[in-house]
């Protein structure tokens, strides 16, 4: 009797494992078609990325306000320190001075020190958190 109660199971599953290899789901087949031109603009993309790169790296805030006073900060800025690069970027509602571009800490921290003199209320940041 029990043999008799376990063949319609078996039979059930043999047929459904068989369906199941049968099944026509996906192909391995992918093509990809792009435009050539977007190959260009994705290297020009590259090339801008590698030369703006503010989340990985450390900055320092020398100051944030209005859009007028944040140009005078910068181009002050630029006049003691023409070696270091600077930007000014808008954060709703307040334009931000960064300057420098650290990869490491110990650097920035210590260019800190020296904008100090100048620019008490400067600040490190790392801009991507």
């Amino acid at each position: 009797m029990r043999n008799l109660a376990h063949k319609p199971i078996l039979l059930i599953s043999f047929i459904f494992l068989l369906l199941c290899t049968k099944s026509f789901s996906q192909d391995l087949k992918t093509s990809v078609e792009q435009d050539v031109k977007f190959q260009t603009l994705l290297k020009e993309k590259q090339k801008i990325n590698n030369n703006l790169s503010i989340i990985d790296n450390y900055k320092i805030q020398i100051f944030y306000g209005s859009g007028e006073e944040s140009k005078k900060k910068l181009s002050e800025f630029k006049r003691d320190f023409k070696d270091v690069e600077g930007t000014i970027i808008y954060s709703n509602p307040t334009y931000k001075v960064f300057v420098g571009n650290y990869k490491s800490r110990l650097h920035a921290e210590k260019f800190l020190i020296e904008i100090k003199k100048k620019y008490p209320s400067a600040l490190l940041i790392k801009p991507g958190k």
